[in-house]
């Protein structure tokens, strides 16, 4: 039981961060195309948020950027425990404990869901509120 939980567990921990590739890339091409690269740097810097004109990006959006990306992590985690409880339940063949077991599981990762959209939100309402106090925009 250890082991074949222990393998699902590996399963997912290495299809998670191919499915993160995508918004970590987060890749620009010039107007120029590839012989443009060299003229077009200050385009690329502020397509990434490398060079927003001071040098550096503001501290609360680093944060803010940091939490969404968690956040996003942690809502793949719930809805693969939702399908996976899913699959589970349809796949219990009338057992009693394997069907208690998936409601519980989807019940649970349901409530988790709930409190990771009042996290974003509240983080979200916070991180504006100190871009807003800071930049006094």
């Amino acid at each position: 039981m250890f082991k074949k939980n222990f393998l699902k567990f590996g399963a997912w921990v290495g299809v998670l961060p191919v499915l993160m590739i995508p918004s970590s890339v987060s890749a620009v091409v010039p107007t120029g195309g590839l012989a443009g690269a060299k003229t077009n740097n200050d385009l690329i810097g502020t397509a990434s948020g490398a060079n927003t004109g001071t040098g550096a990006t503001a501290l609360p959006t680093l944060i803010g950027n940091g939490i969404s990306v968690i956040l996003s992590i942690v809502g793949i985690i719930f809805v693969a425990l939702i399908v996976q409880s899913g699959i589970q339940y349809m796949t219990s063949a009338g057992a009693e404990d394997k069907v208690k077991e998936a409601k519980k599981r989807m019940i649970s990762a349901v409530i988790g869901i709930v409190i990771l959209l009042a996290a974003y939100s509240i983080s979200a309402f916070v991180i504006d509120q100190l871009t807003k106090a800071t930049t006094g925009i």
